[in-house]
C-alpha cells in the first residue's frame, strides 16, 4: 500500500468518525479550495489531464497521480517533470497542459503574467536546500563554507531554476561564493551527478536527498533557512479538462496532498 493510499484511508475514516462532510471539488469551488479527490472530495472526474510539475515534485506527485486515478475511474494523469523555468518556457510557447506546479513563486508569476492561468495560484508546500555528497563523503564536507574550497568539485542548479536561485541567496547570505563545475537545469540532474560520482558535492532540496535514500549522504546547514522556496500550483486556462484539472489541484492542496507532501519532507505553507 502506497503512502498516499494509506493517507486516503485515514482521511476517510476520520471523516466518518467525526461526522463532518467533505468539500466537493466539482461543485463550483475554485481550484485549491481544499477538497480532495474522488469519493472523499466530490464526484469522480473522467478524462486525461497533463500536469507540468517541477522535478523536485516527481516522487510525491507520481503517487498522488496514481491515487487520483484510483479515486476517479476513467481519469488519467500524465506528468511532465523538469526544471520550473523550462516548464514555463514550454507553457508560454503553447505546450498543451492542464496544471502547472512550480517549485517557487517567481516562475509561477511568469505564467500568470502570460495570461495562461485559470483563477489564482495556490501555495501548497515549502522546500529548503541541503548538501548532498557521495555516501562515504570523500572530501570530508561538513559545512556550506566547505563547498567554496578549491579542492571540492560542486554542482548546483542554474540561476533561473528555483534551486539555483535559492543557492544564490545562500551564497549572498554566507559570503561564500561557489565555483561550480556545472550548473544544471533541474535539481534531479544535480543529484544524479553526485550519485554517479561526477561531483564531490551538490546542492539539492531536502526532499530530493530523502528520496535518494542511502545513495547519498545529506549534510544540513543552518544557512539554508535564508532561502526557503514556496511551491505553487494552478490550473491552466487552456485546459481541455478544467473540472479534472481543478480537482487535481484541490487534491494536492487538500488533506491527502498535505499528508503526502509532509511525508516526503516538504514543509507546510
Amino acid at each position: 500500500m502506497s503512502k498516499v493510499r494509506g493517507v486516503v484511508i485515514a482521511v476517510v475514516l476520520l471523516t466518518a468518525v467525526s461526522g463532518c462532510g467533505s468539500v466537493s471539488a466539482g461543485s463550483g469551488g475554485s481550484a485549491g479550495s481544499g477538497g480532495s479527490a474522488g469519493s472523499s472530495g466530490g464526484s469522480p472526474r473522467r478524462g486525461a489531464i497533463t500536469v507540468f510539475a517541477a522535478a523536485s515534485l516527481k516522487v510525491v506527485f507520481t503517487e498522488l497521480g496514481e491515487e487520483f486515478e484510483r479515486e476517479n475511474p476513467g481519469a488519467s494523469v500524465t506528468f511532465s517533470f523538469a526544471g520550473s523555468s523550462d516548464l514555463v518556457t514550454q507553457i508560454l510557447a503553447g505546450a498543451p497542459a492542464d496544471v502547472f506546479a512550480s517549485a517557487d513563486t517567481s516562475n509561477m508569476s511568469k505564467v500568470v503574467d502570460g495570461g495562461v492561468v485559470a483563477g489564482q495560484p495556490v501555495d501548497f508546500a515549502t522546500n529548503t536546500l541541503t548538501i548532498v555528497v557521495p555516501r562515504d563523503n570523500p572530501s570530508r564536507i561538513s559545512s556550506f563554507a566547505d563547498l567554496g574550497r578549491a579542492d571540492v568539485s560542486v554542482v548546483i542548479c542554474a540561476p533561473q531554476v528555483p534551486c539555483g536561485s535559492a543557492t544564490q541567496k545562500v551564497e549572498n547570505a554566507t559570503g561564500t561564493p561557489l565555483n561550480p563545475m556545472s550548473e544544471e537545469s533541474s535539481v534531479t540532474d544535480v543529484l544524479n551527478k553526485v550519485i554517479s560520482g561526477e561531483a564531490d558535492a551538490g546542492l539539492v532540496y531536502v526532499t530530493d536527498a530523502a528520496a535518494a535514500g542511502d545513495k547519498v549522504t545529506a549534510i544540513a546547514f543552518p544557512e539554508s533557512s535564508s532561502a526557503v522556496n514556496t511551491c505553487r500550483i494552478a490550473a491552466l486556462e487552456d485546459s481541455t479538462q478544467p473540472d479534472s484539472a481543478a480537482q487535481f489541484v484541490d487534491m494536492v492542496t487538500g488533506p491527502v496532498g498535505r499528508h503526502a507532501l509532509a511525508a516526503a519532507g516538504f514543509g507546510a505553507t
